[in-house]
């Protein structure tokens, strides 16, 4: 015999059913199915093997709508904000301005610069990535020449293009 959990009764059962039915989700018609199994009386592991999800899981949703109600269902993904911006919008102009000029050293701005110019704005280590992120952000993107082998000939290159046939 599996575990048996205790709903809050928010809804009745007929009603959990019609939501569940009536749902075209399929996070929250999975979430709906999981509540209806739960009010039914049904164990954990029961709902687990019908459902395919795991005990923890079922739990989890079932503490969710215990907490909240209905809102606690569905797809949770939708409202979440993601992390804090690394810098303010004041801070991006900054940036924005800094970057149309020369880097510190004199040269252009790569990732890796932008990266410390960060860290000392922000007071932490910023990883290089992190610069190539903001110059994409913020409409730049690298200047960097196109490699040239150290032995090409340009002659040979320029007849090469004279003698090859147009496709």
């Amino acid at each position: 015999m599996g575990k048996r959990f205790q709903l809050a009764a928010h809804l009745s059962i007929e009603e959990i059913e019609r939501r569940y039915r009536a749902s075209r989700d399929g996070i929250e018609r999975s979430h709906w199915q999981i509540i209806w199994l739960l009010a039914q009386g049904q164990s954990m592991a029961a709902i687990a093997t019908a459902t395919g999800y795991s005990t923890r899981w079922i739990s989890t949703v079932a503490h969710r709508y215990n907490a909240q109600g209905a809102e606690g269902l569905g797809d949770q993904r939708h409202t979440n904000p993601g992390p804090a911006r690394l810098l303010s919008a004041a801070q991006q102009a900054d940036l924005r301005q800094a970057l149309t000029g020369l880097a510190p050293d004199g040269g252009q701005w790569s990732g890796p610069k932008v990266a410390l110019w960060l860290s000392d704005r922000v007071g932490r280590r910023v990883p290089p990535q992190r610069g190539w992120v903001y110059l994409r952000l913020l409409g730049f993107r690298p200047l960097v020449p196109r490699p040239r082998h150290v032995k090409a000939d340009a002659d040979a290159q320029a007849a090469f293009k004279k003698t090859s046939p147009r496709v």
